[in-house]
């Protein structure tokens, strides 16, 4: 009688172990995100510099997934920066090596400057942020 338990309890066992190895292993290594930023000033003189704090928010974590930026500046005109000194040029591609990083916009004309920042990670997901600064015409007063 017990040799009869043993070997049912041993032929279950033998069975889960072969339902449990399946070569369907579904690893799941795309995650859509998003990048959240503090507010930003809304008016910009010439020279000016308006600092754009951002945070990448993932919906989840893979290991291997790497992000990058590019932007384009549909108005005005201006400077863009990462916080380690980089000088974006509009429409090439640069890897953020932080998920909580700083851009810089510098104001380089009197008139309205609009930019879009794409990111993009190595997995297909991509996230827009645009901006838009106006031109602060108010003369500095005195005191």
């Amino acid at each position: 009688m017990k040799r009869i338990a043993s070997y049912i309890i041993y032929t279950i066992l033998i069975a889960c172990i072969a339902c449990a190895c399946s070569d369907d292993l579904n690893l799941k290594q795309s995650y859509e995100f998003k990048v959240s930023h503090l507010p930003v000033p809304k008016k910009l003189k010439v020279g000016e510099t308006a600092e754009i704090r951002c945070q990448i928010e993932r919906s989840g974590y893979y290991k291997n997934t790497s992000y990058k930026l590019r932007y384009f500046q549909t108005d005005g005109k201006g400077t863009l920066t990462l916080d380690d000194g980089t000088v974006f040029l509009p429409n090439d591609y640069y890897d953020l090596n932080s998920e909580s990083f700083r851009l810089y916009f510098t104001a380089g004309s009197d008139e309205q400057n609009n930019i879009g920042i794409y990111f993009f990670d190595n997995q297909g997901n991509s996230f827009t942020l645009s901006f838009s600064f106006n031109y602060d015409s108010k003369e500095d007063q005195e005191s």
